[in-house]
This record gives structure tokens, sequence and C-alpha cells, in this order.
């Protein structure tokens, strides 16, 4: 327990320097804001009402501090050219987002880890070789690219899943299955080569430890034997699935974009066409928060796969 409110408290200032660094971002941005949304037909009267609706003509601590006590009641502001609190438009975007996120995690983590474990038991051989050269391409290759091929493949001329589009899992776990398979797929890649790359490396370090020789020498079988090296080389995975997650914050706004899946991503793509700060800054500031927290567990599961790590 006391392990857990340390690492709890040692984030709260990370928060705390993002927080700041996102309230700045209006204020960063070139040119006056108020003048940026209010547009180019504006007249200078319409900037000032903005700028003092916005509250951009108080102080900027004092902007700062009203921001704070707003997000401490779960105020995450209004946006400025819909009218709707933020928090109604990212709860309407956070199905597709979520459904989109888990599912590649899941395809990612169940195909990457035991290809990568095969890869470093066969390491020189010839499936070695083609784990990774699936692994360099697929993190080579530029996300928007291989999604426009997916859907060149398998929905313009096989016609096997729909284009674009999402359809909510209260119509059914059909179709919302079937239009997440391939943004899923195409967001996964980046992820799993990123992931075979490590789980392939840790497990070939692992593997040339005098105790699996021993457990070679006593006959122990293949799986056995796989399986102790995946256990002792988990605390590595488990970081790099971490760090994954800043690859799947940047690659869903491409992917939904690419298969127009209305979500938090398009929705970050528009409100900066838009300049519609209060948005921005609740969806990189709750990206952020989301990211620290996925770190946090993942930093509190290395006990979980070595008991030799204590408070």
């Amino acid at each position: 327990m006391q392990t857990v409110l340390q690492r709890i408290l040692a984030s709260l200032p990370v928060m705390a320097v993002v927080a700041l660094i996102v309230f700045l971002l209006i204020h960063l941005a070139p040119g006056d804001p108020a003048a940026l949304i209010a547009g180019d037909l504006s007249s200078a009267e319409d900037i000032a009402q903005l700028r003092t609706a916005l509250g951009l003509d108080q102080p900027l601590w004092s902007q700062f501090l009203i921001w704070v006590g707003r997000l401490m009641h779960g105020d995450f502001g209004t946006s400025i050219f819909t009218h709707v609190p933020v928090t109604r438009l990212l709860a309407q975007r956070l199905e597709p987002t979520l459904s989109l996120t888990v599912l590649t995690m899941l395809i990612s983590i169940l195909i990457a880890i035991p290809i990568g474990t095969i890869a470093a038991w066969r390491a020189g051989s010839w499936i070695d070789r083609l784990v990774m050269l699936f692994a360099v391409l697929a993190f080579s290759v530029p996300v928007f690219l291989i999604g426009y091929l997916l859907i060149y493949g398998f929905a313009v001329v096989l016609r096997w899943l729909p284009v674009q589009g999402y359809v909510h899992l209260s119509e059914g776990v059909g179709p919302w299955l079937a239009h997440l398979v391939l943004p899923c797929v195409n967001l996964a890649l980046v992820y799993m080569a990123l992931l075979t790359r490590m789980t392939r490396a840790t497990v070939l370090e692992v593997l040339q430890e005098d105790y699996i020789r021993t457990a070679r020498a006593k006959g122990l079988g293949v799986v056995a034997v796989l399986g102790h090296a995946l256990r002792n080389a988990a605390i590595p995975i488990a970081t790099t699935v971490g760090v994954g997650i800043a690859l799947l914050i940047g690659g869903v706004v491409v992917t939904e974009t690419v298969f127009a899946i209305p979500g938090i991503g398009r929705l970050v793509v528009e409100s900066v066409q838009r300049h519609d700060y209060p948005v921005i800054q609740s969806v990189l500031l709750l990206s952020a928060g989301a990211y620290v927290l996925v770190n946090l567990l993942i930093d509190l599961s290395y006990r979980l796969f070595d008991p030799r790590i204590r408070d």
C-alpha cells in the first residue's frame, strides 16, 4: 500500500507540469488567440468581446487558477464553436476510441509476444528472419499508407469489410467488430513491431542464462522452457507495453481520420482546425493523464512478475 501511495504522489508533479503546459498552449500559439478564434472577418470590437468572454483580459495567474478550479469540479469548459460542454463531446466520442484502443492492444499482445518468443527460440533461422522482416516493415511504413492499402484490398477489391465508419456496440457485436477490424489491424501493426522486437531481444537474452541451460539438460520441454524464459523477461516487455501507449495515442488520430471513425482523435483534428482551445486542452490533459495512469499500473505490476521487487 505504501508503494502505491508513493507512486501516486510521484505522478502528481508530472500531471501538474502537464496541466501548466496545456494551459499555456493557448498563449504560446502565435498571434492573438481571440483573433484566431474570431476569424479574419471579425472586427476589433468582436475580438475584444470574445477576449472578455474567454477571460483572456485577466492576468495569466488568475486565468490559470480559474481554469484549475473548474477542472477540480469536473468542468472542462464549453466548446467555442458548438457551444456544447466539452465533457458531453468527449462522452459522445469516447466509445469509438476506447473500442479501437482496447482491441488494438489485445491484437498486438496476443500476436506480438508469441511470435517474438518463437523468433528468439529459433534465432538465426528463416522463422526469425521472417519475423524480423515483418517487424521492420510494419514499423517503417506510415500508418496512413497501410490504412489506405487495407481499405483498397479488403474493402474495395474483396468487399469483405466496410470501407469506413463506426457502428456502436449496442447495435450488434457483428457490425461493431466488422467496422473495427481494418482500423485495429492498421493501428496494431506499429505496436506489434515494437513489441515483437523487444520480446525477441529479452527472451533471447534470458535463453542464454545458466538456469535455462540446466532446464534443457534435464529434458524440460520446449513449452516449459519458453514459459520460464518469458516469465523472467516480462518486466522489459511490460515496460514496452506502457511505452506503446504513446504510439497508440498518436496513431489513433491518424487511424480515425483515415477510416472516418467519429472518435476523440477526429475531434482533436476538427478542434485544431477551428482553434477550439477548450476541447484541445481537455483532450491533451486527459491523454496525458491516461498515459501516466497506464505507466503507473505497469510500474506497480513489476512486483507480480518479480517477487524480489519489494517496497
